[in-house]
């Protein structure tokens, strides 16, 4: 598994590479160069867990419905389980892969952890909780849409959150 992931991640910044500098035709510094690849792979394990989140999210969700548990907060508590297991897959796929250090210079995991948790909670609990009423109980929005709603504001306030302080060395 961890060959296919790495073979992944190259393939990646060399089709990242291709059309940065064959077909835009860009100079940029390598400094630069490496900023852009983490954000390009922040973004891919951010779609992945905005996936992972969502189908956990519906999946709970459906099964509250159907045993009739938790009427009135059923988003609510689904929510909640697709926060922290997919909170779970994105740590793990960040700290894998993006946030690595390449001078063996490594945050130490259970303090990025935490951290990933603490940045999470505010926008992936507190945030998207207080979005997801507002979507849902006052502007009419479906269960179903108001967490991809809530995307637009989580997910840039969670790469710098990550970048600049959950995997800071």
């Amino acid at each position: 598994m961890e060959k296919i992931a790495g073979s992944v991640w190259k393939f990646i910044e060399k089709a990242a590479g291709f059309v940065v500098f064959k077909i835009l035709h860009l100079h940029i510094s390598e400094e630069k160069w490496q900023g852009f690849l983490q954000f390009i792979k922040f973004g891919i394990v951010g779609l992945s867990n905005t996936f992972v989140s969502y189908v956990i999210y519906v999946i709970s969700l459906l099964l509250f419905q159907k045993n009739g548990w938790f009427v009135k907060t059923d988003y609510l508590i689904a929510q909640v389980i697709a926060f922290v297991l997919s909170v779970l897959w994105s740590f793990y796929w960040n700290r894998k892969y993006v946030f690595n250090s390449e001078d063996g210079e490594a945050v130490s995991w259970y303090k990025a952890l935490i951290k990933t948790y603490i940045s999470y909670a505010f926008t992936g609990l507190f945030l998207n909780t207080v979005l997801s009423v507002l979507w849902v109980q006052i502007l009419g929005i479906s269960k179903m849409i108001a967490p991809i709603v809530n995307l637009l504001i989580s997910v840039p306030l969670n790469f710098i959150m990550n970048k600049f302080w959950a995997f800071k060395k």
